[in-house]
């Protein structure tokens, strides 16, 4: 099938619910055909699909564990037949977990996170490249990478594999502008701060709206439409020379 959206096919990972559903909802006011994927999610990615399709759209729940090279490969075939040739990635995904100190963390638990929140940008990453650069015959495209501003501040105790495998992401998004910018392919990533989502429910002792008034410069928590609003500015022509960056969007903090 051909794309017949005048701003392309955007893939959201981890979009069955809060940043990544917020990235979706809006793509899909603004012209994207969406791909939406999700892992345990499905209520929630469904009925977001069908949401942006009431509104005139075009959208797709595609189940897929990302940390899985096999199951993003299956993924990314069935958007090309449903949907079309991924023009804009948005490297979403990611889990938090239960707070285990370094001591006790085992080395189960530590795959598991890494894969979820570092490796899937490289396998989606891969496939996107495929698909877009003018190396393989693509138009080019964007990739957007969801960090998160514990990557530079270490977060919270017993959350070290959090902060790690998003200090990762950085990295990787910086070195791969780098690599695939000459391929028509801008990468840029996005350091979230205390934004209310489901993810926050594995710290049940952290009162994150006081923390977010005595942290940031806004004293407030973000929300998730200030956050896309920031990735689908990165993923427009309006931010054609911007690439390599990772952009905070945490307030001040």
């Amino acid at each position: 099938m051909n794309d017949k959206s005048p701003s392309g096919v955007m893939l959201v990972t981890g979009a069955g619910r809060g940043i990544g559903a917020g990235i979706a909802r809006m793509a899909g006011s603004r012209g994207y055909a969406v791909g939406i994927n999700y892992g345990r999610s499905q209520a929630e990615a469904e009925a977001l699909a069908h949401d942006i399709e009431r509104a005139g759209g075009r959208a797709l729940a595609l189940r897929a564990d990302v940390g899985e090279a096999d199951q993003v490969a299956a993924m990314f075939e069935t958007l090309d037949a449903e949907l079309g040739p991924v023009t804009a990635l948005v490297n979403n995904a990611g889990i938090l977990e239960t707070r285990v100190p370094l001591d006790e963390m085992e080395p189960e638990f530590l795959a598991r996170i890494f894969a979820v929140n570092t490796f899937s940008c490289f396998y989606c990453a891969g496939q996107a490249i495929k698909r877009m650069s003018t190396a393989h015959g693509g138009p080019g495209g964007a990739i957007v990478n969801i960090s998160s501003k514990a990557a530079v501040l270490g977060g919270l105790p017993g959350w070290s594999h959090y902060a790690a495998s998003n200090g990762a992401v950085d990295s990787f998004t910086i070195s791969l502008a780098k690599e695939v910018g000459p391929q028509g392919i801008r990468v840029n990533a996005i350091r979230p701060g205390v934004i209310p989502t489901d993810i926050q429910k594995a710290a049940t002792d952290v009162d994150f709206p006081s923390a977010a008034r005595q942290t940031t410069s806004l004293g407030r928590m973000g929300t998730v439409e200030e956050v896309a609003e920031a990735a689908l500015w990165l993923l427009s022509p309006q931010a054609s020379y911007v690439h390599g960056i990772v952009l905070d969007v945490s307030g001040g903090r």
